[in-house]
């Protein structure tokens, strides 16, 4: 991990740094997530009981530059539970300074602790510079997602 960051559970008061970064998240994938979802995202990450948490990168200044929410969920070929990595996302000022990796090392670290199987996550084939730091953790497999969205059907 970057000498300089910090790795760390959110917390209450990192509120207003987790929605500026959600905010360029969402605008990076061009998503628009109303603020009773943000906020329930937000409720649930500082809920224990909810299964959804993230972590955040600190710079040596304080500032929060970068957060993963993730998911934590038993699955069905395994007897443990593994962690989702669903979000990933790192300020633009910050970035190439091992912010992501950190992130990640930081979630590897936290299931290796608390004895999940595995880590696993997605991003879009096109977004290589994500990519160049997640080749560093794993070869991608040859699994294709589909979608259906329910709430349209």
């Amino acid at each position: 991990m970057n000498a300089k960051l910090t790795i760390r559970a959110a917390e209450p008061q990192d509120e207003a740094a987790w929605r500026a970064l959600w905010a360029g998240y969402c605008a990076f994938y061009e998503v628009t997530v109303s603020e009773r979802v943000t906020g329930a995202t937000w409720a649930r990450i500082l809920d224990p009981a909810s299964g959804v948490a993230a972590l955040v990168a600190l710079a040596g200044d304080g500032r929060i530059v970068g957060f993963a929410n993730y998911v934590v969920h038993p699955y069905t070929w395994g007897t443990q539970v593994i962690g989702y990595l669903e979000d990933l996302f790192v300020a633009p000022d910050a970035r190439g300074r091992g912010a992501g990796k950190a992130l990640i090392d930081g979630l590897i670290v936290l299931g290796e602790r608390a004895g999940w199987d595995r880590v696993y996550w997605h991003t879009r084939e096109n977004n290589a510079a994500a990519r160049r730091v997640y080749d560093g953790f794993a070869a991608a497999d040859d699994f294709v997602r589909y979608v259906v969205p329910i709430a349209t059907r």
